[in-house]
């Protein structure tokens, strides 16, 4: 993954991306309310009429509450940056084999400034740390369990030995609680993969067990040529509509060169599908779950169903702040503003 020049937050004071995003909260019984009785003086005021809102007064609040949401972007974009784009797992190495160190524990997960939850985590963040190796790579990863219940690690996308899979009781015991596993396989085939767990799985991963499984290939000339590479987990459930464990206005944004090529890799770990548009540019899709196309084609939404992956290059050659965000519900803009899955590509 490149390392986006942060300085370039500069352009975003002109912005004025537009998008989409839906928090999706979790549901809870209230407690019963206490029936005050009335006072005198409510009484006597009962049957006065009520103040008819004023329409004006109205529409400037929203636009005020809007402006607000891309001003909290602006303002912290830098910081937020350091976060969104998800590190690379570190590895040692044992001979041939390269190691790595995966726990899996609880974490207060802050997913936008008024939102912080309960989440599980790899190594302490959501996702997890970007797992990136070579086709062909030999690989072993220790895997703790610090969670309150079970779980596995399934290497979605990657072709291994039965026994490594991932999937409690069909090809291995749970990981409970306090215990580890070692999971260990040559890495293939070349492409955008995932990992996360298969144990209660719509509520783990959707909580944050999620990570990208990046396996490069050996002859990169079957890929196209790009000069910076992006990945977009994008969740729905238990943390809300997320891209990279982050709701708007914390999300970052892609910061490019006028001229440069994009590699964006999109993941989608919820379970509903997630329509990706980016304002401005065509993205040429060449691959889907880690297979590249005979023929790539050209699409401003894409179209990402649970489970799936796609691999997509943008041309960044027209400046400008460009809003870039999931269209469920059409933009979910509420009267609020724009929150939950928006980004911007900012183009120099």
């Amino acid at each position: 993954m490149s390392d986006p020049n942060l300085n370039r937050r500069k352009f975003l004071t002109v912005a004025g991306a537009t998008g989409l995003g839906l928090g999706i909260a979790a549901c809870s019984t209230p407690p019963v309310p206490t029936i005050a009785q009335p006072t005198t003086q409510a009484m006597q005021h009962a049957n006065e009429p009520t103040p008819t809102p004023d329409p004006a007064q109205a529409a400037a609040e929203m636009d005020a509450m809007h402006e607000q949401g891309v001003k909290d972007f602006v303002a912290n974009l830098a910081a937020n940056n350091e976060v969104f784009w998800t590190p690379q797992m570190p590895f040692t190495m044992q001979g041939d084999t390269k190691v790595f160190e995966i726990t899996m524990k609880p974490v207060a997960w802050q997913v936008a400034p008024d939102k912080t939850v309960d989440a599980f985590s790899y190594n302490g963040i959501v996702p997890g740390p970007e797992i990136r190796v070579t086709e062909g790579d030999k690989v072993r990863f220790n895997v703790k369990n610090e969670l309150p219940e079970s779980s596995s690690i399934h290497w979605h996308g990657i072709h291994l030995p039965n026994k490594m899979d991932g999937v409690p009781y069909l090809t291995q015991p749970p990981i409970k609680p306090g215990e580890s596993f070692v999971y260990e396989f040559v890495a293939k085939p070349p492409g955008s993969h995932m990992y996360h767990s298969h144990h209660n799985a719509a509520e783990q991963v959707t909580r944050g067990l999620l990570g990208a499984f990046i396996v490069e290939p050996k002859d990169k000339s079957k890929d196209p040529q790009y000069d910076s590479d992006y990945t977009m987990i994008l969740n729905d459930y238990n943390i809300g509509l997320t891209i990279n464990g982050k709701s708007f206005p914390a999300t970052g944004a892609i910061l490019a060169k006028k001229g440069e090529r994009i590699r964006v890799r999109f993941m989608n770990e919820g379970l509903q599908i997630h329509p990706m548009h980016l304002h401005g540019f065509y993205m040429n899709v060449f691959a889907q779950d880690g297979a590249n196309f005979a023929q790539p084609y050209n699409c401003d939404v894409l179209n990402v169903a649970p489970g799936q992956r796609f691999d997509a290059i943008i041309q960044a050659d027209e400046p400008g702040v460009w809003a870039f965000h999931c269209h469920i519900l059409t933009h979910a803009e509420s009267p609020h503003g724009m929150f939950g899955m928006v980004t911007a590509l900012i183009v120099e």
